[in-house]
């Protein structure tokens, strides 16, 4: 018998599944054979969520519901704990979950801008989290789902809730470039950061009028978690295209000083 790994042996995770390109993303890697841990902000749309899928033909046994609010650092941190115990294997993180900057500057329980830390700092923790699950097998893979508004921005070190200027479109773009960085931090596991393009989605008013379909988006995602896909540890992908990524995400002083001032910013209410 082959000791070879079937596509059904996979376990994978992808945050902010229960909408958008994360709901497609796990569609389509349950497809696959993969068994998706579906994440929701919480149970309701949880269940509505993995309702959906099962209703457009995925498989109810390729499916778990994990729940966590990620402007709560906490229940990330629980969420973790409860997946590693149930998943001792991880062979992939799609670390996906994102929201639009709000109008106004908001500030979650945790002391973080609300954009940082939904879109970045929960990602950080909870691979940080999971790392066990996740070294547990070669190969194991994280996607972090970025954008290409991570080219327009800069990291404020010494201001990285933007408490003294605040525009929605500085924190969002400077959320995804922090993601897009931390892709770069040396792990266990390949690392990858990718731009699905301009999807119509909940955050497409950030970037156009119109673009794909979220499928489309998620078909670009669903590619660099296939094993089958060769990918470049650390590298960006502008869609199914290993891309330049903005020059700073390629210093390694950036990428310790980053992970640096996560550190800090997760255990400040740990």
């Amino acid at each position: 018998m082959s000791s070879a790994l079937s596509p059904a042996s996979r376990t994978v995770l992808v945050t902010g599944a229960t909408s958008g390109i994360g709901w497609e993303t796990a569609r389509l890697l349950a497809a696959r054979g993969d068994t998706v841990i579906v994440h929701a902000p919480d149970q309701a749309s949880g269940d509505d969520a993995v309702a959906r899928l099962v209703a457009s033909g995925t498989d109810t046994l390729r499916l778990r519901l994990a729940v966590a609010d990620f402007s709560r650092l906490d229940e990330v941190r629980a969420m973790a704990a409860r997946i590693a115990d149930a998943h001792p294997v991880l062979d992939v993180l799609v670390n996906n979950a994102a929201v639009a900057a709000p109008e106004r500057r908001t500030v979650t329980d945790d002391g973080n801008e609300l954009s940082l830390q939904v879109n970045f700092l929960a990602a950080y923790l909870l691979t940080h989290e999971l790392s066990g699950p996740l070294g547990a097998r070669p190969g194991s893979r994280v996607v972090n789902v970025s954008s290409a508004m991570h080219r327009t921005a800069s990291i404020s070190w010494n201001d990285p809730h933007r408490a003294r200027r605040y525009s929605r479109l500085a924190a969002y773009a400077q959320s995804q470039l922090a993601l897009t960085i931390f892709a770069r931090e040396s792990a266990p596991w390949t690392s990858v950061s990718v731009h699905p393009g301009v999807c119509d989605t909940a955050l497409m008013p950030l970037y156009a009028h119109e673009g794909d379909s979220a499928a489309e988006g998620a078909a670009r995602v669903a590619r660099l978690c296939d094993p089958a896909t060769e990918v470049e540890g650390g590298a960006y992908y502008d869609g199914t295209v290993l891309a330049p990524a903005a020059p700073v995400v390629l210093e390694d002083r950036t990428v310790r000083r980053l992970c640096k001032l996560a550190d800090q910013l997760v255990a400040q209410h740990a």
